[in-house]
């Protein structure tokens, strides 16, 4: 059966900016998570503030740090991706329910995600395949779903 996608190695350039990209969320969230597991009192303070039991953060701490080893492995990191990407909304929902200011709080996830998944996109061949916009080398997202499953044209 022909593929669907053609997969084109990104250029090396590219991958070293995904790299650099995802390293700088791993570096953040892993002190984030560790800052959790070791119940520090600035983070007791920050869940308290937030509304959150104090007693829920070293199960936090242990959820973000799962996540982020799954981001931070190569065969795992689009499931980790999306597990952040998760992790990341629940933190713009209690943002939001506690009323935080809009672009320094709760946009801040946003923007750690755009992090999150743009290093991927960058570092990832099969990734940048599925979200091609059709340049060369590549098929897009849209003619590959327009093409039956043999791969011949419709």
């Amino acid at each position: 059966m022909a593929s669907l996608i053609q997969v084109s190695a990104p250029s090396r350039t590219s991958v070293i900016a995904g790299r650099i990209l995802s390293g700088l969320v791993i570096a953040f969230l892993l002190f984030d998570s560790i800052g959790k597991l070791l119940v520090v009192r600035p983070v007791l303070e920050g869940t308290r503030e937030l509304g959150y039991p104090v007693d829920v953060v070293f199960g936090l701490g242990l959820t973000l740090l799962a996540c982020v080893v799954l981001y931070a492995i190569p065969r795992s990191s689009v499931l980790g991706a999306i597990l952040l990407t998760g992790w990341l909304g629940g933190a713009i929902a209690t943002h939001v329910r506690v009323g935080n200011p809009l672009f320094t709080h709760v946009l801040f996830p946003v923007y750690v995600g755009l992090m999150v998944w743009g290093g991927l996109y960058l570092r990832n061949g099969n990734l940048r395949a599925l979200f091609s916009l059709g340049g060369p080398g590549g098929t897009s997202l849209q003619e590959a779903v327009r093409k039956p499953l043999t791969g011949q044209p419709a």
